[in-house]
């Protein structure tokens, strides 16, 4: 009935009003809630929220020194309404992605299309979505009320939607009787019919027979639970409804920008983004011999931003299913931002710090971040040695370096229960001897990664070891250490060592010896010696994802774990780093220089 509707619809309308008070409300408190998750520092989460690291600390004291995985950190937020920023919302135990539509004056898909990492596997209590700002700051929506409808009607047509039927009066009845009659009160009657007032029942009239407010109430919640029953979706109905429809790819148009030619001071940069660009093809020949279509296009940026500008301006690069650059941080703002405006992905193979990942879905960082690298190795250690002696060793170079990975692994230690020690080299090993356990494991971490470090510390560990064969030693240590291995392979054997690293080959390796034996057919060089090897680092990115674009399309950001490659030296674990941003490579490996002059690379996953 018209006039039900209407009475809804002014319901709605008040509501409307109240989603600018709850708005307000979260304005006025000043933050919301924010759950700490493995690989986040405060860097990272003043970045993802776009407010300064003082700020956070301010609201959240003590939270400098550090923070952990699971606690809850208040984030500084303000709702502006001339701005075009998001604002963020916390779910809460029973929100729906459908009553958060309702709350902040937004539809279903808007949140959607704001967090393209949101779905239902991942809606729950204590995640923090961003509420498009456009939206969620607009007023609520004025619908038009019965009165204002029907100002301009006939009084009969309006008055009409308030009565339920008409009444002929008869002999003797009266007002009293006829409302009796009804289930209504005499003034129900009397103000559906005005001319009551001054006039008498006269019989054979006609009059208006209105709803009684029990009536009119039971109809609302009828409307309402019917209103309710059509809008307040599950979750799993609205994230279906939602789905973009995403098409295959038949052919990919793939860009990659990178600066080949340098000034004379750079010739080392030069070298390596030519190696990377040689692997790139390699790869690209490689599915393309699997029947993939493959458009490639290639620009030299010239390290120049200018350059880079113009080259985004060309016509066909928003045609791009992906593009792969930059080589350098200044590079970075023009390519995301081009990436976000234009939904193209964007693989950046080199930067360690790219903020933008933070807030841009397009962004894929293959090189991971101190942070989330230092986290993955934390957990692998304490899954694999937390049986054992850890001790850490400082040879005192002076190195700080390695500050913030060591104060990161105590901290880790501490919080699953480990005891650790902490040993100084001296010129007497016994020093070192002391704090050993003939009944564990031994294992030793420098406080440096640095070759002075190990010139310091190698020959005490082997002269222990060879004296003291009650003892078991172990050493874990850097990436870098990767570099050192004509210096100190047999040490590292003999020490039973392992390190970290996101990349790493054994030269030896069937894939490695095939891809440099390929590597220098094509080109009639070899690699340069350095770690990580830009023409593997070339294939292995391009592989990934133009298989992975050539199997899954547009779905890719999907099923980025199901993406079924062997890489030559670098691993992928591409994960989104929140709901709205985009993805970070956190695969880490430990190498495994074995007692038994075995060389293993040890994938935890």
């Amino acid at each position: 009935m018209k006039f039900f509707k209407s009475i809804f619809l002014t319901i709605a309308f008040c509501a409307g009003s109240s989603i600018v008070t709850n708005i307000q409300a979260q304005t006025e408190a000043g933050y919301f809630l924010h759950t700490v998750t493995k690989g986040q520092s405060l860097y990272s989460i003043s970045s993802m929220y776009n407010v300064t690291i003082d700020e956070i600390v301010k609201l959240n004291p003590g939270s400098e020194k550090q923070i952990r995985e699971g606690a809850s950190l208040k984030i500084p937020q303000a709702v502006d309404s001339n701005t075009s920023k998001p604002i963020f919302h916390t779910i809460q135990s029973g929100e729906t992605l459908y009553r958060l539509s309702v709350k902040y004056n937004v539809t279903t898909q808007a949140i959607c299309d704001a967090n393209p990492g949101l779905g239902t596997e991942n809606f729950r209590a204590g995640q923090v979505i961003a509420i498009p700002a456009q939206s969620a700051s607009a007023p609520a929506e004025v619908v038009q009320t019965e009165s204002e409808e029907t100002a301009n009607q006939p009084q009969a047509t309006g008055r009409k939607n308030e009565w339920k039927e008409m009444h002929k009066v008869a002999r003797k009845e009266t007002i009293f009787s006829i409302s009796r009659e009804y289930g209504i009160t005499e003034e129900e009657l009397i103000a559906a019919n005005p001319e009551l007032k001054t006039e008498k029942l006269k019989r054979g009239s006609f009059i208006f027979i209105p709803y009684s407010k029990a009536e009119l109430k039971k109809a609302e919640e009828m409307e309402k639970a019917e209103q309710i029953k059509q809008n307040e979706l599950s979750n799993e109905t609205i994230f279906s409804q939602n789905e973009e429809v995403k098409k295959n790819i038949n052919t990919i148009n793939a860009a990659i920008m990178l600066p080949f030619m340098t000034n004379s001071s750079q010739k080392d940069d030069q070298a390596r983004m030519v190696e990377y660009y040689e692997g790139f093809l390699m790869a690209v020949d490689s599915l393309k011999k699997e029947g993939v279509s493959i458009n490639l296009y290639t620009y030299d940026t010239k390290g120049k931003s200018g350059t880079t500008n113009s080259i985004l301006a060309k016509k066909e690069m928003k045609e791009m299913d992906i593009i792969f650059g930059p080589a350098r941080n200044e590079n970075i703002d023009e390519l995301t931002a081009f990436a976000e405006k234009n939904n193209v992905r964007l693989v950046v193979p080199f930067a360690p710090k790219v903020d933008q990942v933070f807030q841009n879905p397009h962004v894929f960082q293959v090189n991971t971040p101190q942070s989330y690298l230092y986290s993955e190795v934390y957990e692998h250690f304490v899954r694999k040695f937390k049986n054992c002696n850890v001790i850490f060793l400082d040879a005192k170079t002076g190195d700080k370096e390695k500050e913030e990975f060591i104060s990161g692994m105590k901290a880790e230690l501490d919080n699953n229960g480990i005891v650790y020690k902490n040993c100084s080299i001296t010129d007497n090993f016994n020093n070192i001897a002391s704090m050993m356990d003939s009944s564990q494991r031994n294992v030793f971490i420098p406080t440096s990664g640095k070759s002075t470090a190990l010139v310091k510390i190698v020959p005490q560990l082997t002269q222990i070891l060879r004296e003291m064969p009650q003892f078991q030693i172990s050493m874990f240590g850097y990436p870098e250490w990767q570099t050192y291995t004509n210096d100190y392979l047999a040490s590292f054997y003999e020490l039973d060592t392992y390190f970290y690293s996101s990349f790493y080959t054994n030269n030896l390796f069937p894939e490695a010896v095939r891809f440099t034996q390929s590597y220098r057919r094509w080109y009639s060089k070899d690699m340069a010696n350095i770690y990580p090897k830009y023409g593997m680092l070339g294939f292995d990115t391009a592989y990934f994802f133009l298989k992975g674009l050539a199997i899954h399309g547009n779905k890719l950001e999907d099923n980025l774990s199901s993406i079924q490659v062997t890489p030559i030296q670098t691993g992928f674990k591409f994960e989104r780093v929140n709901n709205w941003g985009g993805f970070i490579n956190r695969k880490v490996f430990f190498v495994h220089f074995s007692k038994d002059y075995e060389l293993i690379k040890l994938d935890f996953e």
